[in-house]
Protein backbone atom coordinates (compact mmCIF):
# COMPACT_ATOMS: atom_id res chain seq x y z
CA UNK A 1 0.00 0.00 0.00
CA UNK A 2 1.36 3.41 -0.97
CA UNK A 3 1.57 6.38 1.38
CA UNK A 4 -1.59 8.01 -0.09
CA UNK A 5 -3.56 4.85 0.76
CA UNK A 6 -2.21 4.90 4.31
CA UNK A 7 -3.23 8.53 4.70
CA UNK A 8 -6.76 7.75 3.51
CA UNK A 9 -7.11 4.89 6.03
CA UNK A 10 -5.80 7.05 8.87
CA UNK A 11 -8.28 9.89 8.15
CA UNK A 12 -11.40 7.68 8.42
CA UNK A 13 -13.83 8.53 11.32
CA UNK A 14 -13.98 11.44 13.83
CA UNK A 15 -11.47 12.48 16.38
CA UNK A 16 -12.62 12.75 20.00
CA UNK A 17 -12.58 16.54 19.83
CA UNK A 18 -14.71 16.56 16.67
CA UNK A 19 -17.20 14.20 18.29
CA UNK A 20 -17.45 16.39 21.40
CA UNK A 21 -18.04 19.46 19.23
CA UNK A 22 -20.86 17.72 17.37
CA UNK A 23 -22.47 16.61 20.64
CA UNK A 24 -22.21 20.14 22.02
CA UNK A 25 -23.85 21.57 18.88
CA UNK A 26 -26.70 19.04 19.11
CA UNK A 27 -27.19 19.87 22.81
CA UNK A 28 -27.39 23.58 22.03
CA UNK A 29 -29.92 22.96 19.25
CA UNK A 30 -32.07 20.84 21.58
CA UNK A 31 -31.90 23.51 24.29
CA UNK A 32 -33.06 26.09 21.76
CA UNK A 33 -35.80 23.98 20.21
CA UNK A 34 -37.28 22.34 23.33
CA UNK A 35 -38.94 25.50 24.73
CA UNK A 36 -40.39 26.21 21.29
CA UNK A 37 -41.79 22.66 21.07
CA UNK A 38 -43.24 22.89 24.59
CA UNK A 39 -44.73 26.28 23.80
CA UNK A 40 -46.32 24.91 20.63
CA UNK A 41 -47.79 21.99 22.54
CA UNK A 42 -49.20 24.28 25.23
CA UNK A 43 -50.66 26.54 22.55
CA UNK A 44 -52.41 23.52 21.04
CA UNK A 45 -53.74 22.47 24.45
CA UNK A 46 -54.98 25.99 25.12
CA UNK A 47 -56.78 26.07 21.77
CA UNK A 48 -58.47 22.76 22.60
CA UNK A 49 -59.42 24.13 26.00
CA UNK A 50 -60.90 27.23 24.36
CA UNK A 51 -62.87 24.98 22.02
CA UNK A 52 -64.24 23.02 24.99
CA UNK A 53 -65.57 26.23 26.53
CA UNK A 54 -67.03 27.34 23.20
CA UNK A 55 -68.88 24.04 22.87
CA UNK A 56 -70.26 24.36 26.40
CA UNK A 57 -71.25 27.95 25.69
CA UNK A 58 -73.04 26.92 22.49
CA UNK A 59 -74.88 24.16 24.37
CA UNK A 60 -75.87 26.65 27.08
CA UNK A 61 -77.21 29.12 24.49
CA UNK A 62 -79.20 26.38 22.79
CA UNK A 63 -80.59 25.35 26.17
CA UNK A 64 -81.69 28.93 26.84
CA UNK A 65 -83.26 29.14 23.39
CA UNK A 66 -85.16 25.88 23.89
CA UNK A 67 -86.25 26.47 27.49
CA UNK A 68 -86.46 30.23 27.77
CA UNK A 69 -83.83 30.44 30.54
CA UNK A 70 -80.46 29.10 31.63
CA UNK A 71 -80.47 26.05 33.95
CA UNK A 72 -80.19 26.37 37.74
CA UNK A 73 -77.14 25.06 39.58
CA UNK A 74 -79.48 22.87 41.64
CA UNK A 75 -83.06 22.47 42.76
CA UNK A 76 -84.34 22.25 46.33
CA UNK A 77 -87.81 21.96 47.81
CA UNK A 78 -88.54 22.84 51.43
CA UNK A 79 -90.77 21.85 54.27
CA UNK A 80 -90.79 24.90 56.53
CA UNK A 81 -87.17 26.03 56.86
CA UNK A 82 -85.55 22.65 56.13
CA UNK A 83 -84.74 21.00 52.83
CA UNK A 84 -87.30 18.29 52.08
CA UNK A 85 -85.95 17.15 48.75
CA UNK A 86 -83.13 18.47 46.66
CA UNK A 87 -80.39 17.81 44.19
CA UNK A 88 -77.50 19.79 42.84
CA UNK A 89 -77.20 18.21 39.44
CA UNK A 90 -74.89 20.52 37.53
CA UNK A 91 -75.79 22.79 34.61
CA UNK A 92 -73.27 20.73 32.61
CA UNK A 93 -75.53 17.68 32.97
CA UNK A 94 -78.59 19.68 32.02
CA UNK A 95 -77.16 20.95 28.71
CA UNK A 96 -75.96 17.53 27.49
CA UNK A 97 -78.78 17.14 24.90
CA UNK A 98 -77.54 20.36 23.31
CA UNK A 99 -74.01 18.97 23.08
CA UNK A 100 -75.04 15.86 21.13
CA UNK A 101 -75.16 13.81 24.32
CA UNK A 102 -78.85 12.97 24.48
CA UNK A 103 -78.17 9.38 25.51
CA UNK A 104 -76.13 10.54 28.49
CA UNK A 105 -78.84 13.01 29.47
CA UNK A 106 -81.63 10.42 29.16
CA UNK A 107 -79.72 8.08 31.47
CA UNK A 108 -79.77 10.65 34.29
CA UNK A 109 -82.63 10.73 36.82
CA UNK A 110 -83.02 14.44 37.54
CA UNK A 111 -85.53 13.84 40.31
CA UNK A 112 -82.76 12.30 42.40
CA UNK A 113 -79.31 13.44 43.54
CA UNK A 114 -76.34 13.01 41.22
CA UNK A 115 -74.92 10.68 43.90
CA UNK A 116 -77.95 8.37 43.95
CA UNK A 117 -76.91 4.82 42.97
CA UNK A 118 -79.23 4.99 39.96
CA UNK A 119 -77.09 7.82 38.59
CA UNK A 120 -73.71 6.21 39.24
CA UNK A 121 -73.32 5.03 35.65
CA UNK A 122 -73.66 8.53 34.22
CA UNK A 123 -71.65 10.12 37.03
CA UNK A 124 -68.69 7.84 36.31
CA UNK A 125 -68.58 8.70 32.60
CA UNK A 126 -66.08 11.20 31.27
CA UNK A 127 -68.37 13.78 29.73
CA UNK A 128 -67.23 15.55 26.55
CA UNK A 129 -65.82 19.07 26.74
CA UNK A 130 -65.25 18.86 30.52
CA UNK A 131 -61.50 18.23 30.88
CA UNK A 132 -58.74 20.55 29.68
CA UNK A 133 -55.80 18.81 27.94
CA UNK A 134 -53.42 20.67 30.31
CA UNK A 135 -55.02 19.18 33.47
CA UNK A 136 -52.48 17.06 35.41
CA UNK A 137 -55.12 15.07 37.34
CA UNK A 138 -57.71 14.05 34.71
CA UNK A 139 -58.31 10.56 36.08
CA UNK A 140 -61.56 9.58 37.88
CA UNK A 141 -61.60 9.02 41.61
CA UNK A 142 -63.80 8.43 44.62
CA UNK A 143 -64.87 11.25 46.92
CA UNK A 144 -66.80 11.00 50.18
CA UNK A 145 -69.95 10.31 48.14
CA UNK A 146 -70.42 6.73 46.91
CA UNK A 147 -69.33 6.08 43.36
CA UNK A 148 -66.46 7.01 41.04
CA UNK A 149 -66.52 10.44 39.41
CA UNK A 150 -64.64 12.23 36.68
CA UNK A 151 -63.48 15.79 37.43
CA UNK A 152 -64.32 18.93 35.49
CA UNK A 153 -62.10 21.83 34.47
CA UNK A 154 -64.94 24.24 33.78
CA UNK A 155 -66.97 25.87 36.52
CA UNK A 156 -70.14 27.95 36.10
CA UNK A 157 -70.20 31.36 37.74
CA UNK A 158 -72.17 31.07 41.00
CA UNK A 159 -71.15 34.33 42.66
CA UNK A 160 -68.84 37.27 43.05
CA UNK A 161 -68.21 36.23 46.68
CA UNK A 162 -71.75 35.77 47.94
CA UNK A 163 -72.61 32.43 46.32
CA UNK A 164 -76.19 31.76 47.34
CA UNK A 165 -78.70 32.09 50.14
CA UNK A 166 -82.30 32.90 50.73
CA UNK A 167 -83.20 30.16 48.27
CA UNK A 168 -86.57 30.77 46.58
CA UNK A 169 -89.12 28.44 48.11
CA UNK A 170 -87.51 28.38 51.54
CA UNK A 171 -89.80 30.30 53.90
CA UNK A 172 -87.14 30.33 56.59
CA UNK A 173 -84.61 32.51 54.80
CA UNK A 174 -84.25 35.96 53.29
CA UNK A 175 -84.83 36.86 49.62
CA UNK A 176 -82.07 35.73 47.31
CA UNK A 177 -79.05 38.01 47.03
CA UNK A 178 -77.28 36.00 44.34
CA UNK A 179 -75.86 38.37 41.73
CA UNK A 180 -74.36 35.94 39.20
CA UNK A 181 -75.66 33.72 36.42
CA UNK A 182 -76.23 30.48 38.32
CA UNK A 183 -77.85 29.69 41.65
CA UNK A 184 -80.15 27.27 43.43
CA UNK A 185 -83.79 27.34 42.20
CA UNK A 186 -83.02 30.25 39.87
CA UNK A 187 -83.07 30.18 36.07
CA UNK A 188 -81.79 33.41 34.56
CA UNK A 189 -82.88 34.80 31.20
CA UNK A 190 -80.82 36.87 28.81
CA UNK A 191 -83.01 39.79 29.78
CA UNK A 192 -81.62 39.53 33.32
CA UNK A 193 -78.13 40.46 32.12
CA UNK A 194 -78.40 44.23 32.17
CA UNK A 195 -74.61 44.61 32.45
CA UNK A 196 -74.35 43.23 28.91
CA UNK A 197 -73.63 39.68 27.81
CA UNK A 198 -70.11 40.60 26.68
CA UNK A 199 -69.32 41.94 30.18
CA UNK A 200 -70.69 39.05 32.22
CA UNK A 201 -68.91 35.78 33.04
CA UNK A 202 -70.83 32.59 32.31
CA UNK A 203 -68.06 30.21 33.37
CA UNK A 204 -64.30 29.76 33.53
CA UNK A 205 -61.52 27.24 33.93
CA UNK A 206 -60.91 25.55 37.29
CA UNK A 207 -58.44 22.93 38.50
CA UNK A 208 -59.33 19.41 39.54
CA UNK A 209 -58.34 18.29 43.06
CA UNK A 210 -57.67 21.87 44.14
CA UNK A 211 -57.35 22.08 47.94
CA UNK A 212 -60.19 23.73 49.82
CA UNK A 213 -60.88 25.17 53.23
CA UNK A 214 -64.54 24.75 54.20
CA UNK A 215 -66.77 25.53 57.18
CA UNK A 216 -64.26 27.74 58.95
CA UNK A 217 -66.40 28.34 62.01
CA UNK A 218 -69.07 26.42 63.98
CA UNK A 219 -72.42 25.84 62.30
CA UNK A 220 -75.01 28.45 63.15
CA UNK A 221 -72.56 31.33 63.56
CA UNK A 222 -71.22 33.96 61.22
CA UNK A 223 -67.87 35.74 60.98
CA UNK A 224 -67.87 39.47 61.73
CA UNK A 225 -69.66 41.52 59.10
CA UNK A 226 -71.26 38.55 57.34
CA UNK A 227 -74.92 37.96 58.11
CA UNK A 228 -78.23 37.21 56.48
CA UNK A 229 -78.76 40.86 55.68
CA UNK A 230 -75.34 41.95 54.45
CA UNK A 231 -72.33 40.64 52.60
CA UNK A 232 -68.98 42.21 51.74
CA UNK A 233 -68.26 43.76 48.39
CA UNK A 234 -64.70 42.41 48.58
CA UNK A 235 -63.20 39.28 50.09
CA UNK A 236 -60.73 41.09 52.37
CA UNK A 237 -62.81 40.48 55.51
CA UNK A 238 -63.27 36.85 54.59
CA UNK A 239 -59.58 36.20 53.94
CA UNK A 240 -58.62 37.95 57.20
CA UNK A 241 -61.13 35.86 59.14
CA UNK A 242 -59.89 32.57 57.71
CA UNK A 243 -56.27 33.52 58.34
CA UNK A 244 -57.17 34.07 61.99
CA UNK A 245 -59.30 30.92 62.28
CA UNK A 246 -57.45 28.57 59.96
CA UNK A 247 -57.27 25.76 62.55
CA UNK A 248 -61.07 25.44 62.67
CA UNK A 249 -61.43 24.89 58.91
CA UNK A 250 -62.20 21.57 57.32
CA UNK A 251 -59.56 20.77 54.73
CA UNK A 252 -60.26 18.82 51.56
CA UNK A 253 -58.60 18.22 48.22
CA UNK A 254 -61.87 17.54 46.45
CA UNK A 255 -62.36 20.68 44.39
CA UNK A 256 -64.14 20.04 41.08
CA UNK A 257 -63.82 16.27 41.34
CA UNK A 258 -67.47 15.54 40.52
CA UNK A 259 -68.60 16.88 37.16
CA UNK A 260 -72.31 16.09 37.74
CA UNK A 261 -72.34 18.09 41.02
CA UNK A 262 -73.58 21.67 40.61
CA UNK A 263 -72.46 22.86 44.07
CA UNK A 264 -69.98 25.73 43.93
CA UNK A 265 -66.87 23.83 45.09
CA UNK A 266 -67.45 21.09 42.52
CA UNK A 267 -69.21 22.56 39.49
CA UNK A 268 -68.84 26.28 40.02
CA UNK A 269 -66.51 29.23 40.48
CA UNK A 270 -66.73 32.76 41.83
CA UNK A 271 -65.05 36.01 40.89
CA UNK A 272 -64.15 36.89 44.49
CA UNK A 273 -60.42 36.51 43.81
CA UNK A 274 -58.64 37.12 40.53
CA UNK A 275 -57.58 34.13 38.38
CA UNK A 276 -54.91 31.90 39.94
CA UNK A 277 -54.80 34.16 43.03
CA UNK A 278 -52.83 33.05 46.07
CA UNK A 279 -55.01 33.54 49.15
CA UNK A 280 -51.95 33.81 51.41
CA UNK A 281 -53.56 31.57 54.03
CA UNK A 282 -50.65 29.15 54.24
CA UNK A 283 -46.95 29.77 54.55
CA UNK A 284 -46.31 27.79 51.37
CA UNK A 285 -48.56 27.26 48.41
CA UNK A 286 -48.01 23.49 48.19
CA UNK A 287 -48.73 22.32 51.73
CA UNK A 288 -52.35 21.34 52.11
CA UNK A 289 -52.49 20.27 55.73
CA UNK A 290 -50.27 19.29 58.70
CA UNK A 291 -50.49 15.65 57.69
CA UNK A 292 -48.26 16.49 54.76
CA UNK A 293 -50.58 16.11 51.79
CA UNK A 294 -49.04 18.16 49.00
CA UNK A 295 -50.50 19.67 45.85
CA UNK A 296 -48.10 21.33 43.48
CA UNK A 297 -50.67 22.39 40.90
CA UNK A 298 -52.30 25.38 42.53
CA UNK A 299 -53.36 27.32 45.59
CA UNK A 300 -56.09 26.98 48.18
CA UNK A 301 -59.70 27.86 47.52
CA UNK A 302 -62.16 28.37 50.34
CA UNK A 303 -65.87 28.64 50.95
CA UNK A 304 -68.16 28.51 53.95
CA UNK A 305 -71.78 28.70 55.01
CA UNK A 306 -73.06 31.13 57.61
CA UNK A 307 -75.46 28.45 58.79
CA UNK A 308 -75.62 24.75 58.12
CA UNK A 309 -75.57 24.27 54.36
CA UNK A 310 -78.72 22.16 54.43
CA UNK A 311 -81.06 24.92 55.58
CA UNK A 312 -80.52 27.11 52.56
CA UNK A 313 -78.75 29.83 54.50
CA UNK A 314 -76.34 32.26 52.85
CA UNK A 315 -73.07 30.95 51.46
CA UNK A 316 -69.84 32.80 50.72
CA UNK A 317 -66.87 31.54 48.78
CA UNK A 318 -63.65 32.30 46.96
CA UNK A 319 -63.79 29.46 44.45
CA UNK A 320 -61.11 30.76 42.18
CA UNK A 321 -60.73 30.38 38.42
CA UNK A 322 -57.47 28.48 37.85
CA UNK A 323 -55.62 26.85 34.98
CA UNK A 324 -52.32 25.31 33.97
CA UNK A 325 -51.96 27.82 31.12
CA UNK A 326 -49.22 30.36 31.91
CA UNK A 327 -50.48 33.79 32.85
CA UNK A 328 -54.23 33.39 33.06
CA UNK A 329 -57.39 31.40 32.38
CA UNK A 330 -59.87 30.89 29.57
CA UNK A 331 -63.19 32.54 30.42
CA UNK A 332 -66.58 31.97 28.79
CA UNK A 333 -68.77 35.08 28.58
CA UNK A 334 -72.54 35.19 28.33
CA UNK A 335 -72.40 36.23 24.66
CA UNK A 336 -70.69 32.90 23.89
CA UNK A 337 -67.22 34.35 23.37
CA UNK A 338 -64.13 32.96 25.09
CA UNK A 339 -61.34 35.27 26.23
CA UNK A 340 -58.02 34.57 27.87
CA UNK A 341 -58.15 36.68 31.03
CA UNK A 342 -54.77 37.49 32.56
CA UNK A 343 -53.92 36.94 36.22
CA UNK A 344 -53.13 40.65 36.42
CA UNK A 345 -56.76 41.75 35.90
CA UNK A 346 -57.92 44.24 38.52
CA UNK A 347 -59.90 42.73 41.39
CA UNK A 348 -62.80 45.20 41.05
CA UNK A 349 -62.98 44.55 37.31
CA UNK A 350 -63.03 40.79 37.80
CA UNK A 351 -65.69 40.99 40.51
CA UNK A 352 -67.74 43.27 38.26
CA UNK A 353 -67.59 40.71 35.45
CA UNK A 354 -69.12 38.20 37.86
CA UNK A 355 -72.38 40.13 38.29
CA UNK A 356 -75.29 40.22 35.86
CA UNK A 357 -76.76 43.56 36.94
CA UNK A 358 -74.17 45.32 39.07
CA UNK A 359 -74.08 48.42 36.89
CA UNK A 360 -70.28 48.42 36.66
CA UNK A 361 -68.72 50.29 33.74
CA UNK A 362 -66.17 47.87 32.27
CA UNK A 363 -64.23 48.30 29.05
CA UNK A 364 -63.00 45.28 27.10
CA UNK A 365 -59.43 46.56 27.32
CA UNK A 366 -59.56 46.06 31.09
CA UNK A 367 -59.42 42.28 30.61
Amino acid sequence: MDMAGKRRVGRAGFTLIELLVVIAIIAVLIALLLPAVQSAREAARRIQCTNNLKQLGLAMHNYESGNGAFPPSGTYSFFGGAIFLGNQISPTCRVMPYAEQGTLFNSMNFSLEYSDPSNNTVASVRAPFTICPSEINPQPGQTFDPGIYYPTNYGWCVGDWFAYGGIPGNTGSIPSLTRSMFSINLSRRFASITDGTSNTVLGAEVKASCPQLRHCYPAGTSPPGLSYNSYPTTTAAGVAYIQANYSSCKQQALGHLRWPDGAGPYGGMTTALTPNAHTGILATNITLNPAGTNYTGGYLDFDWYSTDENDGGPSFGAITARSFHPGGVNVLFCDGSVHFVKDSIGCSTWQGLGTIAGGEVISSDQY
